[in-house]
């Protein structure tokens, strides 16, 4: 096998295996987006409301996605990626949509979810351009983006009593 085909090979099985990815466009922030992988490409579906941001992600656009080990979280790859916007009504657009609708937790309103979609939603395809890039030296990290949903409160009175409690029981 040439490097080539071991590389694409490292890519789709990574990519399929992994839940989440990370994903930076130009000019946007690096996010972690859930996906699924059809047709030799990561499809995501966001940009709606309820649905996860894509920003700095465009038609035409390059992304570098990187995917990380299931079982120990660790960095396994890094590769470039085409994105492409697929067109709602267009037959590859009702495939990809078929893939993610299969995978999609807790949607609201799971019966009319694609015409949802396919009004308020973009679906991406990020196909990858054959390009691995190499595993960095350091760890990269970065603290996490800004967000409405962080919930960070005072503990509630009760806690440390009722803790005490279990630990008497022991």
């Amino acid at each position: 096998m040439t490097p080539e085909l071991l590389d694409r090979a490292l890519v789709e099985e990574a990519t399929k295996k992994s839940g989440l990815i990370w994903v930076k466009g130009p000019g946007g922030p690096v996010r972690a987006l859930w996906h699924v992988w059809h047709e030799g490409a990561a499809c995501l579906i966001g940009d709606g409301p309820g649905e996860q941001p894509l920003p700095g992600l465009a038609d035409g656009a390059a992304a570098e996605v990187t995917v990380r080990s299931k079982d120990k979280g660790g960095r396994l790859v890094s590769w470039a990626a085409k994105v492409v916007e697929l067109s709602p009504g267009s037959e590859q657009w009702d495939a990809t949509v078929a893939e993610l609708k299969g995978k999609r937790l807790n949607a609201p309103d799971a019966e009319a979810m694609t015409l949802r979609w396919s009004r308020e939603c973009r679906v991406l395809r990020l196909e990858p351009t054959g390009t691995i890039a190499p595993l960095p030296d350091d760890r990269l990290a970065e603290p996490p983006l800004p967000t409405p949903a962080t919930t960070r409160q005072p503990m509630p009175a009760g806690l440390p009593k009722l803790l005490r409690k279990k630990r008497r029981r022991s």
